[in-house]
């Protein structure tokens, strides 16, 4: 028996976005979600209790940075993720895959997920061969697995896709992903289908690895940005049964490739099973990509950004260390219902931001993930009443208006 039940309740007609009700073992998710990024078990600068007075469902741990630190054993002893951190509402942990890229070949090409992730983005520029090294990999593939340095000591370790399955299983999350490879968007097509093998070859065997009943296991689609190897992709692990299916790996040159990706794979997909596009989360790409039948999101953007002063409104973006806040006393956006904007003004946020104040990373925070993660609950509420197409239109003419930056 699966550990998830997924109902869909309300479809829009003429696209593939849906309105769902997710069900766990730790709590029901109303889909469309966003979830926030908890890399250690912790959401940066947050409180699990403010996280869920902002409305958040769920949250993503990071199976690799949790093996190396604090150690899967060592959460499992606490009882699993949930109660090692206090957050008793539903977990996601990815599988390392990400971290296969991120330590191999997004240290060699120098692309990450969320920097450079679309190269060719806004500037009209090709997508270069491999460069040079810009740094040294820290970990080497293999068709059985992956061998990798510590980023934190240099210790050798090994993940494959047996292990992985082993360390989420000990974290205790309610969903896990399948180990995969996640290429770059620099790899050519010969690469990219060699990886796939590979990718596919290691979802059957995560399936084969897993043990416990109470955990739902997503398979990952893979390909690139390449519409033969993503649609042979999305037809092989939707053969295998899983209890969901995530999307990951290169999403293309552009977000208009991301789109075409998601078009060609998303009606691949059993209707009846979750859909978690990994690593977006920008207003105007939660809209794209619902309308073509993602479910569940992730990114580590909105509090990125929110540290380095960068904050949501509904005017657009505004950088909170412009000259123009100094003596400004209303709130970071009117129309925001989070507990940073209720209490503090634009002027003090400004000041915490300038003189280098840990609580600034925490206020904008809290603002940035309230924004995100309502945008979607609005979106899914629009989904329902049939007012999306309107609720898109009048969101991002605002939102693309001149922000105060």
């Amino acid at each position: 028996m699966s550990a998830l039940n997924f109902e869909i309740v309300h479809r829009l007609p003429g696209t593939l976005a849906r309105a769902g009700v997710l069900t766990l073992p730790h709590g029901v998710i109303e889909t469309p979600v966003f979830m926030p990024v908890g890399t250690k078990a912790t959401v940066k600068a947050m409180e699990p209790f403010e996280l869920e007075d902002l409305g958040a469902q769920i949250i993503l741990g990071n199976a690799y940075h949790l093996y190396m630190r604090p150690g899967a054993e060592l959460v499992a002893e606490f009882g699993g993720l949930h109660k090692f951190s206090g957050w008793h509402r539903p977990f996601l942990t990815d599988s390392g895959g990400f971290q296969v890229f991120s330590l191999g070949f997004g240290m060699e090409h120098g692309v990450g997920k969320i920097a450079k992730m679309f190269p060719g983005e806004g500037g009209g520029e090709q997508l270069a061969p491999p460069r040079l090294k810009t740094a040294p990999k820290l970990c080497k593939v293999d068709e059985d697995g992956v061998s990798f340095r510590s980023h934190i000591d240099g210790s050798l370790h090994r993940f494959t896709p047996a292990i992985s399955i082993q360390i989420q299983e000990q974290l205790g999350a309610d969903v896990i992903l399948a180990f995969d490879e996640c290429t770059s968007p620099l790899h050519d097509h010969a690469y990219t289908k060699a990886a796939l093998a590979r990718t596919h070859r290691w979802a059957k065997q995560s399936l084969d690895a897993k043990t416990r009943g109470d955990q739902a296991l997503f398979g990952i689609v893979q390909g690139g940005a390449y519409e033969d190897l993503r649609l042979a992709s999305a037809r092989y692990i939707d053969s295998l049964g899983f209890d969901g299916y995530a999307i990951g790996g290169s999403l293309g040159e552009s977000k208009a490739d991301m789109h075409h990706i998601l078009e060609w794979v998303c009606p691949l997909l059993a209707e009846g099973k979750p859909r978690h596009l990994l690593g977006i989360g920008e207003p105007e790409d939660l809209f794209a990509c619902i309308e073509r039948g993602v479910d569940m999101f992730d990114c580590v953007a909105p509090t990125r950004i929110a540290r380095h002063g960068s904050l949501y409104t509904q005017d657009g973006k505004v950088s909170i260390r412009n000259l123009r806040f100094r003596h400004d006393q209303g709130p970071i956006d009117a129309d925001c219902g989070c507990t940073t904007c209720k209490r503090y003004t634009r002027g003090y946020l400004r000041h915490l931001f300038l003189a280098d104040e840990l609580l600034f990373h925490r206020l904008s925070s809290i603002h940035n993930l309230y924004f995100i993660v309502n945008l979607v609950k609005q979106i899914r509420q629009s989904l329902i009443d049939e007012t999306f197409f309107e609720f898109k239109a009048a969101f991002m003419t605002r939102f693309n208006a001149k922000a105060l930056v």
